[in-house]
């Protein structure tokens, strides 16, 4: 059964869109300039990584950036009011702007209340920390089919785990198919070649790394010049060294 609706995912997919995964100023400057970056997505652990020190004015400096590419901003509340409130804030800052709301607290208390109540008021989102498609089920039951919707399935860390995440993916895009406001992105990276897993199995985005991006750039090469180049890499590095035997 499985199969089969993978099938169809091929044959209706589209492109899938590159999102970066970043806060460091200097590289949103670099990469909002790329065509081939749609978007960018942020975290409070990336904010804390960039040396943001006041969230609201470290987030309209990425703004003045990055105005017209979708850019994801993370609400850090862990209670349902308190992360209404950070979103309605953070969704005034532009129209560009997608709030992220954990699928759940730090209590593991699904978030749907937070999520319907911004959803109603036509605020973007981006549910973010989604691992299962019965996480996916929930979020689509709490919102409507107007207000925009991105859920973030982590992938690299359900990996880390030992724990294969395409099922939950083809699961989950099967379940928003008929969502057109929603979007499933594939988020935690680990290699470039989650792009092309992400692409085959109907994802409409991937959020990357910036040095992953670099690589996805260079897709195309033979495995026979790979050979080449890795040889080359191991002579160098025997050469510097200086080995004998």
């Amino acid at each position: 059964m499985q199969k089969k609706w993978l099938k169809k995912l091929l044959k209706v997919c589209k492109l899938t869109k590159i999102f970066c995964d970043i806060a460091d100023l200097k590289l949103i400057k670099k990469f909002n300039k790329k065509k081939i970056v749609k978007g960018f997505t942020t975290n409070p652990s990336l904010m804390r990584k960039a040396g943001a020190k006041n969230y609201q004015l470290y987030s309209k400096q990425l703004l003045k950036v990055c105005n017209k590419k979708p850019i994801s901003l993370e609400v850090f509340a862990d209670d349902h009011k308190s992360m209404v409130r950070q979103g309605k804030k953070i969704s005034e800052w532009g129209k560009n702007v997608y709030v992220k709301v954990p699928v759940v607290n730090s209590k593991n208390k699904f978030s749907g209340k937070t999520i319907k109540e911004l959803n109603g008021q036509n605020i973007k989102l981006n549910i973010t920390a989604v691992y299962t498609s019965n996480q996916t089920k929930k979020i689509l039951k709490v919102i409507n089919r107007k207000s925009k919707v991105i859920i973030s399935i982590f992938a690299g860390r359900a990996g880390d785990t030992g724990k294969d995440p395409v099922p939950e993916f083809i699961k989950s895009i099967k379940l928003a198919k008929n969502y057109k406001n929603v979007e499933i992105l594939w988020a935690s990276v680990r290699e470039p070649y989650n792009y092309v897993q992400a692409k085959q199995l109907g994802c409409h985005i991937i959020t990357v790394p910036p040095e992953i991006i670099e690589k996805i750039q260079k897709f195309g090469k033979s495995f026979n010049q790979l050979s080449l180049e890795t040889v080359r890499a191991f002579l160098v590095d025997s050469k510097k060294s200086k080995f004998k035997i």
